[in-house]
Parts: C-alpha cells; structure tokens; sequence
C-alpha cells in the first residue's frame, strides 16, 4: 500500500515540475517534447540526482529522501519558501510510519473567539481545517447571506465556491484567484493528513462535479494564510470592494478566522455599514411578534 503522504509529495512534485520549462532552467527544448515540462531526467540532472530515484519519489515509492535532497529538490523546482516548507511537511511525514490513531475530533471555536467575533464591527468569520464554516458574526450574515439556509454539512468555502447554483459570483474578475487561495489552504490542510474523511468527501466530490476545481486542484498550490481582494455585488447597496485576511488561531492545524475590511472613509465602508444597517432591521422586524 502506498504511503499517503508519498503519494501526496509525488504528487507535489509532479506539479512543480510541469510548471517548469527547459528555457527556465537553461536547458535547450531540443525535439519533440511529449511533456510541456521538464522531463524526470531533466529535474533529476539538475537536482544531482539519478533518474530511478526520482522516478520511485514522484510514484509514491518506497523512498525517503534525506534533508539535502529536499533542498537539491526545491532548488531545481525554483520553490518560494511556502512552497518549500510544504515540500519538507509531506517529505517528514512520508519518513514515519503512519500513526495507528489520528485525532480528528470535532473541530471547536473557543468561547474567547465567539466573543471576539460578536465585537468585531466588519464582516468575520470562522473556518475550520477543511474551510468548514464554523461560526459568523452578523455583518457576515448581511454580506455572505444566512448559512441558515444550506445544511451543515454544506457550509464549506470550497463547497459554495462551486456550486452550481451560484454561478453568478463566478463573473466576478477575481472568482478563479479566490479559489486558487481556499484551494491552495486546502493542500496545506491535506499536506497534515491526507487521509482525513473530511477532506476526502470534499475534494472527492469536487473532482467528480466540477471540471475547473479538477484543473486548479492539479495545479497542487499550497497557502497557509491568505489575503486578497473581493468584489461583492450586493442589489441593495450596490458593489462592494473588500480586503480580506485570514488569521490562525489557536490549534495545529487549527482554525482560521477570515476577516473582510473595507478601506477607511470610502465609499465602500459607507456601503457596508448602509447593509449593516439594512440587514439590522430586517433581523430586528423578524424578531417581532
């Protein structure tokens, strides 16, 4: 049986390396090429490394490759340090034996960042490992909408990012970018248990379902904080330009709260604050007998 972890940095590899190009690296593209990328024996030329060898890491093989090779790795493959660091995670964890027991418990927000959330005066919400949505405050409510509205077990970034149903974000300029990030967030959460239920149904079911999340899946980004900018169009109030961070909280891997801002005496901050507003009344009439 293949180690979990061997396969994911296999995979990883294989990525980066068709990323590349020989004119990249300063090699001639020579003839006919059956791959856009690098060829193994390219890589493994320039990472000092035999051909086989290479070979039986990209397959998942039986191999465990010392710290130096990582580094002669990510050298050849240009990695950043994300990339890098990823790279070392799947490759220490591919050198172990899989645990006989993984906790994978129910993820929980603490009490501390309920609270903090319900102070916070700009749309924020809680995501779990897997980019399960965990917990919101009201402003997210009035700018995301009622996850009320969808079952548990669909209240999941990756999940709404690509549902049919809301195709309509998808012409926003920024859609696939955005998608890119949570996809890339979860890599970095697969790289920690490739195995894990959760993560399986969710890139299971995507693969199957949508062609664009099999084509950005394969590109095998990684991010382990992310930020951006999101375009929202709301009827009521109009467009609405948005940063938006993502901060880790306590646990490992644990938690993310992700944060939308809006630039300080804009128009954009008038415009949310009018949907705060709005969204306020509504919440307030409904309440009434």
């Amino acid at each position: 049986m293949t180690h979990p972890y061997a396969r994911e940095l296999g995979d990883f590899l294989r990525a980066r390396r068709g990323r590349l190009r020989p004119h990249d690296v300063g090699l001639e593209p020579g003839g006919r090429r059956k791959v856009a990328g690098l060829r193994r024996e390219e890589l493994a030329l320039l990472a000092g490394l035999s051909t086989d060898y290479y070979q039986r890491m990209e397959q998942g093989r039986e191999v465990r490759p010392s710290d130096d090779v990582l580094d002669a790795l990510a050298g050849a493959l240009g990695l950043d340090d994300e990339e890098r660091r990823h790279l070392y995670i799947l490759a220490h964890a591919a050198r172990r034996p899989m645990p006989a027991r993984v906790d994978r418990g129910p993820e929980r927000v603490p009490d501390s960042t309920r609270r903090l959330l319900r102070v916070i005066d700009t749309p924020a919400v809680v995501l779990g490992r897997h980019l399960d949505l965990l917990d919101w405050n009201p402003m997210a409510q009035a700018l995301l909408g009622d996850p009320e509205d969808y079952p548990p077990d669909r209240l999941n970034m990756l999940l709404l990012m690509f549902d049919d149903t809301l195709t309509g974000e998808r012409s926003c300029p920024d859609w696939e970018r955005q998608a890119l990030e949570y996809i890339g967030m979860m890599r970095a959460a697969v790289a920690t248990d490739p195995t894990h239920p959760r993560a399986t149904a969710i890139v299971g079911e995507l693969s199957i379902r949508s062609a664009e999340f099999r084509r950005l899946w394969a590109r095998h980004d990684v991010r382990e904080s992310v930020s951006g900018t999101k375009t929202f169009r709301v009827p009521e109030v109009g467009d609405l330009v948005l940063h938006w961070d993502t901060y880790p909280l306590p646990g490992n891997p644990g938690p993310v709260m992700l944060v939308f801002t809006a630039e300080p005496g804009s128009a954009d901050a008038d415009r949310l604050q009018l949907l705060a507003s709005l969204h306020a009344t509504r919440t307030a009439r409904a309440r009434k007998p």
